[in-house]
């Protein structure tokens, strides 16, 4: 007897429903991420009520839902990307300001083991970790509303989840503070200042209590198709740290930076309030008898043990790599650090159009609509492989003059800059393997189902990681570390695309993608050379790298475009578009 979804529950702490999918493994003949047709649609569920009402973007919706979405996406994609630059570009500042405030020295690197709790906060109640619980479950529950389910299942869903989670955060953030000595112990056994990198450990350890409700903030609002609230978290965030060292930083030393992440985390969750409360004010329109759609089911702790446990193993690589490094002269992890933010850059934007098109793909799955996640997946991969592609190219061919025009001065110093562009370039060769990982997930988690697979494969990954790393932290140092991490993370995301045929709920076709990302790849490739080549024969570091980004990007779109590349193909016709346009005058 199906279960009545309107029925009251027996309390379960942080329960979520979860619909039953229906999925297809239709295959398409054509390249990667083509759009389904009209067959290739996973058939409703003979279970369901043919007097219910249909679906958002089902039978004659269809259609007209993807003709829609796709202009919606693009204006959303082009506000994430535009707000995602901009925080990017803070973050910058940020470190800037950090360099020459506090160089890369032992005090720094306090600091920066401090930094580990905003990381791994950012990571797991953000980024990714309850994201991936969360979207697909705000996702289910706009879907069931859609048909006309009794009640608003979006309000109970947040009553069921906000306080429990609120009680578990408050807690564990209460717990950070406790543990913070041996935190520091155990993070950096070999650091000259402890006591520094307690006391900063414990300025940033309110960042789980305010990182957590902006992360749920966030994914309910993503999953409404809100994004200029959650886009904009990263720009309230650096500026608030920026403005605590200029303000603090002579008084309070690099403490200053910590106070910078707690009034930040707090300012996360405030611009996001005010977003969220208006669209929750709206009351639903009055279903025709609540129908409850597909039946349900409750998921206590396995879904989010598995999306935590995945979110955790993966930033674990940076436990390893600053651990190792504490071993290492004053500096090292300062270097790493530093290396990390601007090699990073790449994959930030290259993970923007996932990041906006995730709540589609649990939309779709909600639905029973396999192959259009699929299509949606495999085109977001193809679009993000060549923009991650794009900017390794930049940064292996222009690491010492990024470096220095974004660092080189104060306390920063050239051997620091040296430093910090050998570890660059090494690191860079893994953003690849952190796109791939970051955009395959969603072929795990996005229908909002409990799966180990991804994090055996994770875990596999920070094994290689530790092992590789412990062979060559001694012969390189910190470039040892940084081959560690791309040797790891590209081991994991082997392993996730191999996975998905059998494992995943969206059943991407291998083949086809592995063809495609090679299209980029000798783009990437020739692009490096021609690039590095370029900024090496001026001596003047502006000049230098400003015609080396200039080489990477023309070799990489003109041979991408000749390869036929499809992430490529996208930015030409946006360029045909904005031409066409200025052309005309239809620019207001």
């Amino acid at each position: 007897m199906p279960e009545d979804p309107e029925a009251p529950r027996a309390p379960v702490p942080f329960t979520i429903p979860l619909v039953r999918t229906t999925a297809t493994r239709h295959e398409d003949p054509r390249r990667i991420g083509t759009p389904p047709g009209p067959d290739s649609r996973s058939r409703p569920d003979a279970s369901r009520d043919p007097k219910a009402p249909r679906e958002s973007g089902t039978g004659q919706d269809l259609t007209k839902e993807v003709r829609e979405s796709g202009g919606f996406l693009a204006r959303a994609a082009l506000l994430t990307a535009v707000l995602s630059i901009a925080g990017s570009v803070l973050g910058l500042a940020r470190d800037q300001a950090l360099a020459r405030l506090f160089g890369a020295g032992s005090d720094t690197d306090a600091f920066l083991v401090a930094w580990t709790v905003p990381e791994f906060a950012a990571t797991l109640l953000i980024e990714d970790g309850l994201a991936f619980v969360l979207v697909p479950a705000f996702s289910l529950a706009l879907a069931r509303r859609a048909r006309g389910a009794s009640g608003d299942p979006v309000r109970a869903l947040i009553a069921a989840t906000a306080p429990r989670l609120l009680l578990t955060l408050a807690a564990v953030a209460a717990l950070v503070v406790a543990v913070a000595p041996y935190l520091v112990e155990a993070l950096a056994p070999g650091l000259p200042d402890p006591a520094l990198a307690v006391d900063c450990t414990r300025l940033t350890a309110t960042c789980v209590l305010t990182f957590g409700l902006a992360g749920y903030c966030s994914a309910a609002l993503r999953a409404h198709r809100r994004f200029l609230a959650p886009a904009s978290i990263y720009v309230a965030y650096n500026t608030t740290i920026i403005a605590g060292m200029s303000v603090l930083g002579g008084r309070w030393g690099v403490r200053s930076a910590a106070v910078g992440v707690a009034a930040g985390g707090c300012l996360m969750l405030a611009v996001q309030l005010p977003s969220l409360l208006r669209q929750l004010g709206r009351r639903p329109a009055p279903g025709p008898g609540g129908q409850p759609g597909h039946s349900a089911r409750p998921v206590a702790l396995a879904l989010v043990a598995t999306v935590l446990l995945f979110a955790l193993c993966r930033q674990s690589q940076v436990l390893i790599e600053r651990f190792l490094a504490s071993h290492l002269p004053a500096g090292a992890i300062s270097h790493l650090n530093y290396a990390q933010k601007v090699a990073q850059i790449p994959m930030t934007l290259s993970l923007m159009l996932c990041t906006v098109t995730f709540p589609v793909v649990a939309r779709a799955l909600a639905d029973g609509d396999t192959a259009r996640a699929r299509a949606r997946v495999e085109r977001d991969l193809a679009l993000a492989a060549s923009v991650v592609l794009l900017g390794t190219a930049a940064v292996v061919a222009c690491a010492p003059q990024i470096v220095d025009v974004l660092f080189q001065r104060g306390a920063f110093t050239a051997g620091d800059t040296a430093a910090t562009a050998r570890v660059m370039r090494v690191y860079a060769l893994g953003l690849l393997g952190q796109t791939l990982v970051g955009a395959l997930i969603r072929s795990y988690f996005g229908a909002g189902r409990p799966t180990w697979y991804p994090v055996v494969a994770m875990t596999l990954g920070i094994v290689a990681t530790s092992w590789i790393g412990a062979w060559t932290v001694g012969p390189w140092g910190t470039c040892g570390i940084a081959a560690a991490n791309a040797a790891g993370i590209s081991l994991t995301a082997a392993l996730l695309l191999a996975g998905t045929r059998r494992r995943g709920v969206v059943p991407i076709r291998v083949r086809p993608v592995l063809e495609e990302l090679s299209r980029p790849l000798r783009a990437a490739l020739v692009a490096t050379l021609a690039g590095a080549f370029v900024a090496d024969r001026l001596a003047a570091p502006g000049p230098a790298l400003a015609a080396g980004l200039l080489t990477v990007t023309v070799v990489f779109a003109l041979l991408g475009r000749f390869l036929g590349a499809q992430g490529v193909a996208p930015a030409f016709r946006s360029v045909r578009s904005v031409t066409r346009r200025l052309a005309h005058g239809r620019f207001r």
